[in-house]
C-alpha cells in the first residue's frame, strides 16, 4: 500500500474511532441520568452500574488478547461496535414498551464494557498495520489527544442532547455512532492472518504472552510503572468529588471545572510527546513523565480555600500530563517491539494488569478515607506512586537514550533523531 492509500485508511480509521468516543461520552451521561431519572435508582444500584463498566478488564483482560489473535481483526472490530449499538440501543426500546429496569441498565453496561476490552485490544493492534513505525508516535500522539478532547467534549454535548431530547433518546446517540464507526471500519483493508491448523490451548497463549510481557526489559517494567500510575488514578477518581465537595466545599459548577481540568493536561501531554521523545529520547521520557506525575500527585491535594483550588488544577494538569506521555510511550515501543504473533496478547496483558489496577486504588482509596479523610489519602497515595519512576529507574531503561537503542545491535550506527 502507498503512503497515500496509508493515509487514507489511517483517517477513516481515526474518524471511525473518534465517532465512537463521543458517543461513548455521551452515553456516560446519559446512562447513569437515566438510572436516577427515569428509575429512581438507589446508590447502590448507580455502584452496580458503574462497577459493570469496569468488570471485563477483570473478567476477559487476558484472555482477549488470545481472543483478538483468533478472530478477523477488522471483524473482531465491527462486531464489538455492532455489540455496542445493540447493547444500548436495547435501552430506548424496553423504556418505550414500558420494560425498562435497573437489571437491564446493569447487562446493557456488562456488555458494553465486554466489547469495549475486545475493540480496544483489536484496534491498538490493528494500528501498526496501516501506519509505518516511523509514524506510529505521531498517531498514537494525535489518538491521545483526541481521547482528551473527547472527554472534554463528549460530557458537556451529552448534557445538552438529555436537555434537549431527554435521558433516554440520547443513547440513541450513542449507538448512531457506533453503527457508524462500524460501517466505516467495513471498509478498512482486512489484515491477512495465517490462521494454524490448530490453535494451542488458551491457556498456553495467555502464559507466553504474560512470559514475553513480564521477562522483557523494557516493555515489563513500563507496566508496572503504567499500574502504579493506575492505581493511584483509580483512588482519584474515588475521592475527588469526596475532596472537592466535603474538604474544600466547592460549588458544584466549581467541581465540574476543576474535574475537566485533566482533559487539558491530556491534551498538552500529547501535543508535545513527540517533541519530548524526540529531544531528550524515549527511555529518558519514561522517567522524566514518572517524576512529573509524582510531583502534580502531591501538589493536588495542598492548600486550603481558592488557593487550594488552584493547586488541584495545576497539580490535575501536571498529573495528566505526565501519565499521557508515559502512556503513549510506552504503547508505541510496544507496537514496534513486540511480534506480529503476539502484539494482541501483549496489547491486553498490559491493559489487565495496569488497568485492573484502576478498581483496586479506588477500593482501597474508599477505605482509607473513612478513617484518615480524603486528602491525607490523596497524600498516601501520591506517595505510592513514587513506585513509578522506581520501576524505570530500576530497570535496563535507566541506562539508555531511546527504549529501541535495547533492541538495536552494539555496533549500530547512532540513531538520527525523527525531527533532524
Amino acid at each position: 500500500m502507498d503512503v497515500g492509500g496509508r493515509a487514507g485508511v489511517f483517517w477513516r480509521w481515526w474518524t471511525a474511532g473518534t465517532t465512537s468516543q463521543v458517543g461513548s461520552a455521551v452515553g456516560a451521561v446519559a446512562l447513569p441520568l437515566t438510572a436516577l431519572t427515569v428509575l429512581d435508582a438507589t446508590p447502590f444500584q448507580m455502584g452496580l452500574i458503574a462497577a459493570a463498566s469496569y468488570l471485563a478488564w477483570i473478567v476477559i483482560g487476558l484472555p482477549a488478547g488470545v481472543i483478538v489473535q483468533r478472530l478477523p481483526l477488522r471483524g473482531a472490530q465491527v462486531g464489538a461496535d455492532l455489540a455496542r449499538a445493540t447493547a444500548v440501543a436495547s435501552v430506548p426500546l424496553a423504556w418505550w414498551w414500558g420494560q425498562l429496569t435497573v437489571a437491564h441498565l446493569v447487562v446493557t453496561a456488562l456488555v458494553v464494557s465486554f466489547a469495549n476490552v475486545l475493540f480496544d485490544v483489536a484496534n491498538s493492534t490493528f494500528l501498526p498495520s496501516i501506519v509505518e513505525a516511523d509514524q506510529l508516535q505521531s498517531r498514537n500522539s494525535l489518538t491521545s489527544a483526541t481521547h482528551a478532547a473527547t472527554q472534554l467534549s463528549g460530557p458537556a454535548l451529552g448534557g445538552l442532547a438529555v436537555q434537549a431530547l431527554g435521558a433516554v433518546p440520547t443513547l440513541l446517540v450513542d449507538a448512531a455512532s457506533y453503527l457508524f464507526s462500524a460501517a466505516l471500519l467495513r471498509t478498512l483493508p482486512a489484515r491477512r492472518t495465517d490462521a494454524p491448523d490448530r490453535w494451542p490451548p488458551m491457556a498456553e497463549l495467555i502464559r507466553e504472552g504474560w512470559r514475553f510481557v513480564s521477562r522483557h526489559p523494557m516493555i515489563g517494567p513500563s507496566m508496572w510503572a503504567a499500574t502504579a500510575m493506575n492505581f493511584v488514578c483509580g483512588a482519584q477518581f474515588a475521592l475527588y468529588p469526596l475532596y472537592l465537595v466535603r474538604e474544600l466545599h466547592a460549588p458544584a459548577g466549581l467541581v465540574g471545572v476543576l474535574l475537566a481540568v485533566e482533559g487539558v493536561g491530556a491534551l498538552v501531554g500529547a501535543a508535545l510527546t513527540t517533541r519530548i521523545t524526540d529531544r531528550i529520547g524515549t527511555a529518558r521520557a519514561l522517567i522524566v513523565s514518572g517524576l512529573v506525575t509524582v510531583a502534580g500527585a502531591f501538589l493536588i491535594p495542598l492548600g486550603t480555600g481558592w488557593p487550594a483550588y488552584a493547586a488541584f488544577a495545576v497539580g490535575n494538569v501536571v498529573f495528566s500530563l505526565g501519565t499521557v506521555v508515559l502512556s503513549v510511550t510506552t504503547r508505541t515501543y510496544r507496537q514496534i517491539a513486540s511480534p506480529p504473533d503476539l502484539l494482541s496478547r501483549v496489547m491486553a496483558t498490559v491493559r489487565f494488569v495496569s488497568w485492573g489496577a484502576i478498581p483496586v486504588g479506588g477500593l482501597i482509596a474508599g477505605a482509607l478515607a473513612g478513617f484518615i479523610g480524603a486528602r491525607a489519602t490523596l497524600l498516601v497515595f501520591a506517595a505510592t506512586l513514587v513506585c513509578a519512576p522506581l520501576a524505570v529507574l530500576l530497570s535496563p531503561v535507566r541506562g539508555l537514550r531511546d527504549l529501541t537503542d535495547h533492541d538495536a545491535p552494539r555496533d549500530a550506527p547512532p540513531r538520527v533523531p525523527v525531527g533532524s
